[in-house]
């Protein structure tokens, strides 16, 4: 049985607010303790909202079941897939379908929310590797 690889991002799965909280993104995102920082803030049905506040590249990742939605709030998000990169400015969004390999990337410090499936593995399915 292999380990599962180890990845220098601080994800946290826990659902920080119950429905009727009021949910503060400004203020988590200025508190955010590291530099790849991802923390779930909230469920709505069976999907969860995450809060990411994040600066350099994430690791070539797909999920085999499930899609991803990805907003930038501030900053600039590189979405590289195989053959194009998107770059999403403030209040755009793209979604990125199961089974599309990609990795995402910020050039500088950039706060994202991402919508996608409550028991989704955030690192991705399976060994993809460094590279694609």
């Amino acid at each position: 049985m292999s380990t599962p690889k180890q990845y220098p991002y601080d994800t946290r799965l826990n659902i920080l607010h119950e429905p009727l909280d009021l949910i503060d993104e400004k203020a988590l995102a200025d508190a955010a303790p590291q530099t790849w920082y991802n923390q779930t803030l909230c469920q709505v049905n069976g999907s969860v909202v995450r809060l990411g506040v994040i600066q350099g590249e994430y690791h070539w990742h797909k999920h085999d079941q499930d899609d991803e939605f990805f907003y930038v709030v501030e900053g600039k998000l590189l979405i590289d897939l195989e053959g194009r990169t998107v770059e999403l400015a403030p209040r755009q969004g793209f979604v990125v379908p199961k089974r599309v390999l990609h990795r995402t990337r910020a050039p500088q410090r950039t706060v994202i929310l991402m919508v996608e499936n409550a028991g989704i593995t955030p690192t991705g399915d399976g060994d993809v590797g460094d590279s694609k």
